[in-house]
């Protein structure tokens, strides 16, 4: 698989630019704490339907921000959870809100740690769930690791869970999404200056360098196989989390999609691969 090329300093570039935002996504209307604190579960529909009952499993949530996510497996019934982040602010703000909901470390515990030294890291040698996503994969130039390393995280009829924004729209042009404007293959990092955040565009910053990586579909998915993982399903999906293009619409599911005039392409993608019980 080509190698991605990029700045020698990109992950500390990242990690200053979200060690930043902690404090303004946990003040944003977009994270709504105050209500995460009372439903205690912000999990998409689709990620409840395709992960499935969780009670009584052990669970690894790589890239967890500060763990509302995670946290929401735990309220679904997981025996315990460790969330993973190379954010040391969003790993001590996950550990508070974990102390605040009443979960202590034997259900839910936090790493500060690269998602590529989780391995290392986490307390348990495997899980029975390994989960990441959403927007995750393109902040690590090399997708063939990563899955090296979440797959030897995956216990024995185990899965790897993985939602991400689908590879198809880095290609597309940003005001109608119809449009072939960038390279889907292109293996340069992105390097970009932007201010503010997703949840507050207008916000003061001033960490605002971050380096990013497309990663086709195609290498998602050889990367997980060829990590030894069983690839059980794929399910391209034609919503998404937020108004990537002008042209979306804001359905009632809180989803955008494009309007029913317009032909539909995949926004979101879904993968689940699971380790076998004994070997093939």
């Amino acid at each position: 698989m080509p190698r991605h090329t990029g700045p020698a300093d990109w992950r500390e570039t990242n990690r200053a630019r979200w060690d930043e935002r902690v404090a303004l996504h946990t003040a944003s209307e977009y994270y709504d704490q105050d209500r995460f604190r009372r439903a205690r579960d912000v999990i998409r529909d689709f990620e409840i339907a395709e992960v499935g009952d969780v009670t009584g499993r052990t669970l690894l949530h790589l890239q967890c921000h500060f763990g509302q996510d995670t946290l929401s497996w735990v309220h679904r019934g997981a025996a315990h959870v460790v969330g993973l982040d190379f954010s040391e602010p969003a790993i001590e703000t996950a550990r508070e809100l974990a102390a605040e909901l009443g979960y202590g470390p034997d259900r839910a515990s936090f790493v500060a740690a690269d998602v590529y030294d989780a391995a290392e890291a986490v307390p348990d040698a495997s899980y029975d769930i390994v989960y990441t996503g959403i927007g995750a994969l393109n902040w690590l130039p090399d997708v063939v690791r990563w899955a090296e390393t979440a797959a030897s995280l995956v216990a024995p009829g185990g899965f790897l869970y993985l939602a991400e924004f689908h590879p198809l729209c880095d290609a597309l042009d940003e005001e109608t999404g119809s449009r072939i404007t960038y390279d889907y293959f292109s293996r340069d990092a992105w390097v970009d200056e932007t201010p503010g955040s997703y949840t507050d565009f207008g916000a003061p910053t001033a960490n605002n360098r971050s380096v990013e990586w497309q990663h086709p579909l195609g290498d998602v998915i050889t990367a997980l196989a060829g990590a030894g993982l069983r690839i059980d399903f794929l399910h391209e999906h034609d919503m998404t989390m937020f108004e990537r293009f002008r042209a979306l619409r804001r359905n009632d599911d809180g989803f955008y999609r494009f309007p029913d005039n317009r032909p539909r392409i995949p926004l979101m993608y879904s993968v689940k691969a699971s380790r076998p019980s004994r070997p093939e």
